[in-house]
């Protein structure tokens, strides 16, 4: 790694430490920098997006975040070169807090602090680059392939998100890992002819996902949403059938009116004794 990517590392850990620092030691930094909905919709405090990928939550937070940016950045940097990897790195950060905005939009409340959404972005744009390196969890003694523990990373974030699970930024994970890998693969399209497979195994997750809560929005507020659906659906169904059923009984009493119940055949009475029973039951 030469001097260049390394005085990046280093510039973009110094920035973090040190704003994190300033807010540890002044929660009205915190409230200033820090992502919340309505301060950046509402009040059009757009700097949010930026200055909260800054400042971490707590020591550990900090600590947990430079550890894998120290751990993931250098190999990231020399793959795909200073520059490149200072995009994927800012990219990954917006684009990770545009994600939870848009999931977020109508909470106004919604709050969130740290720089992983960036370094998820990094972490993935290498593991599309080199799916078969070996990952392992924070303390657990063994380790994963890369894509399987991407894979795993985004079932969980996906998970968190919809479960609203602990006080973790689950979208921004999701939307950093999203946009390393969509980035990745604008810089280095090879990457889709070398492992096509990998790609596709953890783009699908997330392309079903997002096609759920723009399509669905509910499907983030309903614990039970396919079951839900499923209802919805046969309610649906009922309610025409009932309405069809309801036109035709009006037709055929309207046509007794009009003619008498002579003027009905065989089939028409039948339908008309039918309708009457479902309807008046």
């Amino acid at each position: 790694m030469n001097s260049a990517e390394v005085l990046l590392i280093y510039a973009l850990m110094a920035a973090n430490i040190g704003m994190s620092i300033a807010a540890f030691r002044d929660d009205a930094l915190l409230d200033h920098w820090k992502f919340e909905v309505d301060a950046i919709l509402v009040h059009k405090e757009y700097y949010r997006i930026v200055s909260s990928a800054f400042v971490h939550g707590g020591v550990f937070h900090l600590v947990f975040n430079m550890m894998a940016l120290y751990s993931f950045g250098p190999a990231t940097a020399m793959y795909f070169g200073p520059w490149n990897f200072m995009g994927i790195y800012l990219l990954s950060m917006l684009l990770a807090n545009l994600f939870a905005l848009y999931i977020h939009r109508n909470h106004g409340d919604y709050s969130m602090v740290g720089a992983s959404g960036a370094i998820s972005g990094v972490v993935f744009a290498l593991t599309v680059l080199i799916p078969d390196m070996r990952m392992s969890f924070l303390l657990l003694p063994f380790a994963l392939p890369a894509w399987l523990f991407g894979l795993i990373f985004i079932l969980f974030s996906i998970y968190g998100i919809k479960a609203r699970t602990g006080n973790i930024g689950h979208e921004a994970h999701l939307g950093g890992a999203i946009a390393g890998i969509l980035i990745a693969v604008f810089l280095e399209p090879t990457i889709l002819q070398v492992n096509p497979g990998t790609v596709a195994l953890l783009l699908a997750p997330c392309v079903l996902f997002l096609v759920l809560i723009i399509k669905w929005p509910e499907y983030l507020l309903i614990d039970r949403f396919f079951r839900y659906h499923a209802v919805s659906s046969a309610e649906r169904y009922r309610n025409r059938q009932s309405q069809e059923d309801n036109n035709e009984l009006n037709r055929l009493l309207d046509k007794v009116a009009d003619k008498g119940l002579s003027s009905l055949s065989w089939f028409e009475k039948q339908r008309l004794k039918k309708l009457s029973k479902k309807t008046y039951r």
